[in-house]
């Protein structure tokens, strides 16, 4: 992440699902392991999302439910308009008979917003609820602008993406924001986030969802705010490599963060510490001083801002880890050099990280993650880390780029708001 990621919570426990509510390693888990096979509509729900039971025959033999007891409780989601009926699956009989109608979950009767804020840009987007673009916007946002300008411009923003998409605001479910600084995901607040000055402690679901009013006349819709590297962790696991039981993404642009999902789960730590490896000591690092306020971090001396401050003082103009990206692109023999060293003091701390998590996969993302960068991480990974740590280590580069962090705040939206619990009390709530 690009500051500390935010945790749930203020007690030692679990890894859970960040919106989802189910701990970590509980996926295989049967919706009949609670209350004696009452499952709820919910659970249902759940069932059918995750591809586990897509018939009533399935959900009845997962479940233990009665036939009658499942129909009632798919009708609720149906009333909703939450499932749909797809194509009939293949016979289960040998004797032949009527196929399976399969079970859908309904991806078009909602929508999701979604924006990815950096120090100095921002991108938003409207998503189906399963990740689908419909609109999408870049634009220069200035984070030292504070929060009430830039979450303002944010609701402009998506005001202006529903009627690109031709989506009403009343269809919107919900909004998720990334943000370059550490989160506590109970209140949706960063906490002394040292790149966003003026953000520190700020009520953000509030001025958001305010905002999106404020330009839309539409009301109610729930914020969730988490740490950039967190949801670009939780997009990238999902998207690509849904089947590794411990991922962790390192994005290295303006900070130096990771993002880590452990089966399935964003791990964020008791209080939001987790991933904050921008912030480690080094020794290369003695004199530096990082906009922490402390000397020595590694952010001060191997991120793409200290890379960008590198170049300038030799007379290159380089004034972000965006501009270092720009230079890399074309080849710049001195940004390719400081590229890679910086690649090796990362690579450095990484091997801790990789021998402490034994990781499946390492996903290097940001502004500096190309082959430069990459080739300084596994010198040193390689050669710090023991070889029963890197046996099946897999270090790659960032599949959905500069999208990730997008498809991850819509991600989070959707797995908060369809999470069984809240099923149930959004079913009451609408009279179903």
């Amino acid at each position: 992440m690009t500051g500390r990621p935010g945790r749930p919570g203020r007690t030692a426990r679990t890894a859970r699902t960040a919106g989802t509510g189910r701990s970590a390693g509980d996926g295989g888990a049967t919706a009949s392991g609670r209350g004696g096979g009452q499952a709820s509509a919910g659970e249902l729900l759940e069932l059918v999302r995750s591809g586990r039971a897509t018939t009533r025959g399935a959900l009845q033999q997962v479940t233990g439910l009665s036939r009658a007891t499942v129909g009632q409780r798919l009708d609720r989601l149906f009333r909703a308009g939450w499932l749909r009926e797809g194509a009939g699956g293949p016979v289960g009989s040998p004797l032949g008979g009527r196929p399976s109608i399969t079970l859908e979950f309904d991806d078009e009767h909602a929508v999701v917003l979604a924006a990815d804020l950096e120090t100095r840009h921002a991108r938003a987007a409207v998503l189906s609820l399963t990740g689908e673009i419909h609109a999408e916007h870049t634009g220069t946002l200035l984070v030292e602008d504070g929060p009430d300008a830039v979450l303002g411009e944010l609701g402009r923003w998506f005001a202006g993406l529903l009627d690109e998409a031709g989506h009403r605001a009343e269809e919107v479910c919900g909004i998720g924001l990334a943000v370059p600084g550490p989160v506590d995901s109970d209140t949706g607040r960063v906490v002394q986030p040292p790149i966003m000055p003026g953000w520190d402690g700020y009520d953000i679901r509030s001025r958001l969802a305010r905002a999106f009013t404020e330009h839309t006349g539409a009301a109610g819709v729930p914020v969730l705010v988490d740490n950039d590297a967190n949801l670009m962790a939780y997009g990238e696991q999902r998207a690509s490599h849904p089947d590794c039981s411990a991922f962790v993404l390192v994005k290295v642009s303006t900070g130096i963060g990771a993002g880590v999902v452990v089966d399935g789960s964003l791990y964020r730590g008791i209080d939001g510490g987790a991933g904050d490896i921008g912030h480690i000591r080094v020794p290369e690092g003695a004199g530096a001083l990082c906009r922490c306020g402390s000397y020595g971090c590694l952010a001060a001396v191997a991120s793409g801002g200290a890379v960008a401050r590198r170049l300038t003082e030799s007379g290159v103009r380089a004034a972000s880890g965006s501009d270092v990206r720009a230079l890399l692109a074309a080849g710049h023999p001195e940004a390719v050099g400081l590229a890679r060293e910086a690649g090796r003091r990362v690579g450095e701390v990484l091997a801790t990280v990789v021998t402490l998590l034994n990781p499946g996969v390492l996903m290097i993302a940001g502004d500096l993650a190309g082959t430069p960068f990459l080739t300084g991480v596994r010198e040193l990974l390689y050669q710090r880390a023991l070889p029963r740590s890197t046996a099946h280590l897999e270090v790659v580069t960032s599949r959905l780029g500069e999208r990730a962090g997008l498809l991850g705040a819509g991600a989070l939206v959707v797995d908060h708001l369809y999470a069984p619990e809240r099923v149930e009390e959004r079913l009451r709530a609408m009279g179903v």
